[in-house]
């Protein structure tokens, strides 16, 4: 399957069925043990990048793109502090929720600016780009054109979150391979960290800052790169 075909079943499946699964796990409602496990290391992840640019100082004078912002787990924050953000995903329901969540918690429809558009498809300039846990429906031959086009946006900064490819965790994704299920509709790619780090290498970034989460079901390398 090709990146198109992961586009397509990736943008099929947020607008439907996993788009309920996935807005209850980034929501505070109840949900089942593991889909509790991801909510808890995906907040985490959210909480290392917002920690990561409060620590800056500087949240009210930069842009930032939320490339793949899902229900605007981190995108609502990121205004809340100050920062003018503008916001995409693929799923059109899930560009709707985060304008929903963004209204009632921020009281205002301005900031973040929400769109439907692919990654591929973003365009503009901004302080820094941003763009979490959406490697993951990516092969590692299409990452690096990925990640060479979000560096194209970003003047400063560019975050990235992948799960990353080691020998136990490929071999926790191989045992889950064998039981398919409802909840398992795309493909999940693991990238090698040295793999990532070239790439972004290779587009004039240096790695400044890297954390790690991991849960019993959530795993996921951040790392923040700058300008050389």
């Amino acid at each position: 399957m090709n990146v198109v075909d992961d586009k397509t079943v990736v943008r099929e499946y947020f607008n439907a069925t996993g788009f309920d699964r996935w807005r209850r796990i980034y929501g505070d409602g109840e949900v089942n043990k593991v889909q509790l496990d991801i909510r808890i290391g995906h907040q985490q992840t959210i909480d290392h990048v917002l920690g990561w640019l409060k620590a800056d100082n500087n949240l009210s004078q930069i842009t930032v793109c939320d490339a793949g912002c899902g229900v605007g787990s981190l995108s609502i924050p990121l205004a809340e502090a100050g920062a003018k953000v503008f916001s995409s995903d693929i799923s059109e329901k899930m560009v709707e929720e985060a304008k929903e969540r963004a209204a009632t918690e921020l009281g205002q429809g301005t900031n973040p600016t929400f769109s439907v558009q692919d990654l591929e498809s973003l365009t503009g300039s901004y302080h820094t780009v941003i763009c979490l846990d959406v490697l993951i429906h990516y092969p590692q031959d299409k990452a690096a054109d990925m990640i060479a086009h979000l560096s194209s946006l970003a003047e400063s900064r560019l975050i990235l979150s992948f799960a990353p490819k080691t020998l136990a965790y490929s071999l926790l994704k191989k045992i889950g391979d064998f039981f398919p299920g409802p909840s398992k509709a795309t493909r999940a790619y693991l990238h090698r960290e040295a793999d990532v780090v070239k790439i972004l290498e290779a587009n004039g970034w240096k790695i400044e800052r890297n954390a790690m989460t991991k849960t019993r079901f959530y795993f996921s390398r951040l790392l923040e790169a700058v300008k050389k």
